[in-house]
């Protein structure tokens, strides 16, 4: 193949050795031939006819231009205004022109020497860029030129690339000088032999000639590669080694790159092969994926570009991302991703579990199966549930705490389970998910029969979720068993569902359960369980003496007799001495304190208690032969009895342990006695003459009289009609009004000085009347 001169988004124009032509369509379909070479029209009859003496090369510029060129000279052919051609010379003498491309008004061809630029639209040669390795033949490293857009040109030659910008000279700088200039904004060096350059975007497209061995001149695959030009060199976007026929015997001249302006295609041109090459889409990408094993990847790929892809499916992509983890024996990740790539296509769900039966990993697929809205046949459930069953006990409890009840056949299951429990009856594992399936049955007295067997931590939650009051009458001492505290605070807070009597009735042959149920509902209420009380003082003093004193005194429900003969019988000093002092026997009470507890500190604290002069000449009598106990009493009854009654009654020679460190103590206690009694006094006084002063000031006031002031004798209004006449009232500091005429005189009540009303209060009901009356 010679080359490909020009390139449409509908056709390419190929030449080959043999002077003949071909028109392909962008898929590599001929669609003309031409043999005989000439200038012509594709779309009209009209054509360009002349003879040359060597093969020539033809290009457009225009509907009315084109330029030819032979080897070493270049000729532009336009049309005159009486429609001829006319033709321009603009090249010849500096050897062979080995390629030339054009856009908008600037052409640009190669030769031996460099690269020259032409304006068609000044008639004016631009510049020369001269070539940089001399030392590399032309012939067999030609010039590859592109256009990246109408005034920026590309130069690719041997191992070099120049970008080369066209831009406007200034006019002031012009003189004899073309219009426009210019300038190299980038040049660097490549790894390998240039052969072909073309536009993508921002980026290069470049065709690489590539010797694997320099010195034994051993040719590779041609490389296409996809670089990112900087100021001082290039980043290497993408590279792909292509496969073209006999790429061996090749040469770097014998490759072409041609591209399709507009559109991202590219033909590389060998002497036997036209490869195409385009901007990978999405579905190249995901074969590329494919072929590489990356499933994963690709199915990711697919998934987030479902809508631009052509010819994959996603479902496809994931089942055979199935098939090389299954393959691979990654069973649990094959398993994880079904969720993803079967969906809910319940079809494939069942066929994938199949599968994992056929290869024995029922396990691991079992935890992700769907288990929602869309669902399986129970079937495929209790096949796994079976299996499990079989293996691994632990697995099929969690499975069936995982499952909704509603996935598989409880009554196939629980005929499972059972089966398996004739076999091994105490196995914990086994019983307690037989409970959970009955549960999901709605057979709760079964399940709670099973949890009350192994004593399960969800017995209460299940009697409180499904209001199983009525089925644990009979099973009272066994909640008590496993756990007193919440078997009696469930019974205390559903007393509404079982009574206190039914309860009390299932607990009688288990007194110390008893003790613990009434002295719970002792402290919730005192008054609820009373009929009880007598019977819990020998539930407290049998299992809970601690608590014995503390009922006693809350209780007013005791028999009090009742608890003083158990307590008598026991010797329970302290609870006996409450109950004596309780039923009024307090000389009994002091004397089992002193006798039998014989700790004085407690006696004198019970007879500080009764506040009974009695019980102190008791205590007194009992211990003035006790020198402990004398030392005690000195030491504490110094605020309650005169210690000189105390000291008075010791007996000459009696050796008291810290006497003088007691009278110490008892006459600090009187100075401190005195010194309260003095300041009380002091306040006293002060309070009297604040008072008194504060009564002075009131009295003092005013007292307002108004004309709805009325006498309290006479009840008329205290004012006169006619406020000329002269009248007298008499007004009490207690406010009370009356006419000076309405008031006894002093003849009848000599000194009279208080208000009859208040005095009436004073002396009794009915005085004041009579007095008035007098």
């Amino acid at each position: 193949m010679q080359s490909i001169e020009e390139v449409r988004c509908t056709f390419l124009a190929l030449g080959t050795h043999f002077g003949k032509v071909y028109l392909l369509d962008i898929q590599g379909n001929v669609t003309q031939k031409f043999v005989i070479v000439q200038v012509f029209g594709l779309y009209t009859r009209e054509g360009f006819h002349e003879n040359f003496d060597c093969p020539v090369k033809v290009s457009f510029v225009c509907k009315s231009s084109f330029f030819i060129y032979i080897y070493i000279c270049l000729l532009l052919y336009e049309r005159n205004w009486l429609n001829r051609w006319k033709t321009v010379v603009l090249h010849e003498g500096e050897g062979t022109i080995t390629n030339i491309q054009w856009r908008a008004n600037l052409i640009a061809w190669a030769n031996n020497v460099g690269v020259k630029i032409y304006d068609i639209s000044t008639k004016q040669r631009i510049t020369n860029v001269l070539r940089d390795n001399v030392s590399l033949r032309p012939d067999m490293y030609p010039c590859s030129l592109c256009w990246k857009d109408n005034t920026t040109l590309i130069v690719g030659w041997g191992t070099s690339i120049k970008i080369c910008a066209v831009k406007e000279r200034n006019p002031t700088e012009m003189r004899d000088l073309p219009s426009r200039y210019v300038e190299i904004v980038s040049a660097f060096e490549t790894e390998f032999f240039i052969s072909g350059l073309a536009p993508l975007v921002d980026q290069l497209v470049v065709l690489f000639f590539v010797k694997e061995n320099t010195e034994q001149m051993v040719r590779a695959r041609p490389r296409l590669d996809i670089i990112q030009p900087l100021p001082e060199g290039y980043e290497e976007i993408s590279s792909d080694a292509l496969t073209v026929r006999n790429f061996e015997d090749n040469e770097c001249r014998d490759y072409r790159l041609a591209h399709a302006e507009g559109e991202p295609l590219f033909y590389i041109i060998s002497p036997k092969d036209v490869v195409v090459a385009k901007e990978r889409d999405q579905d190249d990408h995901i074969d590329w994926l494919l072929v590489k094993e990356k499933y994963e990847e690709a199915l990711m790929a697919a998934e987030i570009s479902f809508k631009n892809i052509k010819r994959h499916d996603v479902q496809k992509i994931g089942m055979a991302f199935l098939d090389h983890l299954l393959k691979n024996g990654e069973y649990e990740v094959a398993a994880r991703k079904c969720q993803k790539v079967l969906g809910k296509n319940m079809e494939l769900w069942e066929n994938e579990v199949y599968r994992f039966k056929e290869i024995g990993q029922l396990k691991a697929i079992s935890q992700y199966l769907p288990r929602g809205d869309l669902r399986l046949r129970p079937a495929i459930y209790e096949m796994i549930l079976h299996e499990f069953l079989k293996t691994d006990y632990e697995g099929f409890a969690t499975l069936i705490r995982e499952w909704p009840g509603e996935l598989y056949n409880n009554m196939a299951i629980v005929q499972a389970v059972n089966d398996h429990l004739k076999r091994d009856p105490s196995n914990s594992t086994l019983l307690t998910t037989l409970a959970e399936l009955y549960t999901y049955d709605q057979r709760y007295d079964k399940a709670l029969e099973i949890y009350l067997r192994l004593r399960h931590k969800d017995v209460y939650q299940l009697i409180h979720k499904h209001n199983l009051f009525s089925s644990i009458e009979d099973k009272i001492v066994l909640l008590m068993d496993f756990d007193k505290e919440k078997a009696v605070d469930m019974l205390l807070d559903n007393e509404d569902k079982i009574s206190i009597d039914r309860v009390v009735e299932e607990l009688a042959d288990r007194p110390e359960l008893l003790h613990v149920y009434l002295h719970k509902l002792f402290k919730r209420d005192h008054h609820k369980g009373q009929k009880y009380h007598e019977r819990q003082i020998g539930l407290y003093a049998e299992y809970d003496r601690p608590n014995l004193l503390p009922f006693l005194r809350d209780s007013t429900h005791c028999p009090l007799e009742k608890a003083l003969e158990i307590c008598q019988e026991r010797n329970f000093v302290e609870e006996t001495v409450f109950l004596l002092s309780r039923m009024g026997n307090c000389r009994r009470a002091l004397q089992m304190i002193m006798e039998e507890l014989g700790d004085v500190d407690k006696a004198i604290e019970f007879a500080k208690e009764q506040d009974d002069g009695e019980l102190w000449d008791d205590l007194i009598s009992y211990s003035i032969d006790k020198p402990p106990f004398i030392t005690g009493l000195l030491n504490n009854i110094g605020t309650h009895v005169d210690p000189i009654l105390l000291i008075n009654r010791i007996k000459e020679g009696m050796e008291i342990p810290n006497l003088r460190d007691s009278l110490v103590k008892i006459l600090h206690d009187y100075n401190l006695q005195i010194l309260l009694r003095e300041g009380c006094k002091k306040i006293l006084v002060a309070d009297s003459l604040s008072l008194l002063q504060k009564m002075h000031r009131t009295q003092m006031r005013g007292v307002r009289v108004n004309e709805d002031s009325i006498c309290e004798s006479c009840h008329a209004t205290i004012l006169p009609s006619e406020m000329s006449k002269s009248f007298s009232v008499v007004v009490f500091h207690c406010r009370h009004m009356f006419h000076k005429e309405c008031l006894p005189s002093q003849g009848t009540i000599p000194g009279l000085q208080f208000c009859n009303i208040c005095s009436a209060k004073r002396r009794g009901p009915g005085s004041g009347i009579l007095e008035m009356k007098k």
